[in-house]
């Protein structure tokens, strides 16, 4: 499933697709803001999204066989919740 059908789906309960896409958009624009201020994102029976700094570490080209240092970045983790897949 992508967003495109995350937008149908909404728009079968809202009166237009237009609607749909901005609440769409809406609702990915605050998740996508709330996680670059390293807050944490729980959505009740969906699960919790969150900001994990990940440290600097030896990686190796693959083309080259060199040893480089790749370095700290952040990336976001997902937790899903129990009711998520449970029947």
């Amino acid at each position: 499933m992508n967003r495109l059908d995350i937008i149908r789906a909404v728009a079968k309960t809202l009166s237009s697709k237009v609607d749909a896409t901005r609440a769409v958009q809406a609702t990915f624009d605050t998740i996508r803001q709330a996680l670059n201020s390293n807050e944490k994102v729980v959505i009740s029976n969906f699960g919790t999204f969150r900001v994990k700094a990940r440290q600097s570490r030896q990686g190796r080209n693959p083309k080259t066989g060199a040893t480089v240092t790749v370095p700290p970045r952040k990336g976001v983790r997902f937790k899903a919740s129990r009711n998520l897949l449970s029947p």
